[in-house]
């Protein structure tokens, strides 16, 4: 069934989970597995307790199973969100986050909770690091010049967000921009 051309202009926050999905993260298996190819590649052999790196998809599939254990990306704990929110709501700029850091933690968050410390506390933080990100996204777009939007360091689901106002500001500035040139010609005869 197709969309309707209003829901065409940006991917679906699942979408976006969906091809998050592909990033390694490291898990302690609980089975032992051996090397087994998809069609993203092979991952294994799985040997308790060895650590091993495979996609997000995979982990999630084997967690719900009981079948391993979810090693948290680095970024994913209480000390690194804390001083990235403090970073965010002092310094004007985008503090570095990973591109895909919403939708992992989300992932991770729904299916492994119990392999992070302070499950409750990382979901907050994430939630005051996202609305801190989306005020500065709001104040970037109101300076929206129809040359160039510089907002650095945003990320997959934050670029997504902002991509229909993105889109329909540009148009406008463009329509606009002819006017403006012709009026400038016009105070200059």
């Amino acid at each position: 069934m197709a969309l309707p051309p209003s829901l065409r202009t940006s991917i679906t926050p699942l979408e976006l989970e969906l091809v998050a999905s592909e990033q390694l993260v490291e898990i302690v298996p609980l089975v032992s597995m051996e090397r087994t190819a998809f069609i993203s590649g092979a991952y294994g052999p799985l040997r308790p307790p060895t650590k091993c790196k495979v996609p997000l998809w995979m982990a999630s599939n084997l967690k719900l199973k009981k079948k391993c254990h979810v090693v948290p990306p680095v970024w994913l704990n209480v000390d690194f969100l804390q001083e990235r929110l403090m970073r965010e709501t002092t310094d004007p700029s985008f503090s570095e986050m990973p591109f895909r850091f919403a939708e992992v933690a989300k992932i991770l968050l729904d299916v492994a909770s119990d392999d992070l410390q302070n499950p409750d506390r990382i979901r907050s933080l994430l939630k005051d690091i996202r609305e801190a990100r989306q005020a500065k996204s709001r104040e970037g777009l109101s300076k929206l010049d129809r040359n160039e939007l510089m907002l650095p360091n945003l990320c997959a689901m934050e670029i997504n967000e902002i991509r229909p106002f993105f889109v329909r500001g540009m148009a406008v500035l463009t329509r606009l921009a002819p006017e403006e040139t012709h009026d400038e010609n016009m105070d200059q005869t």
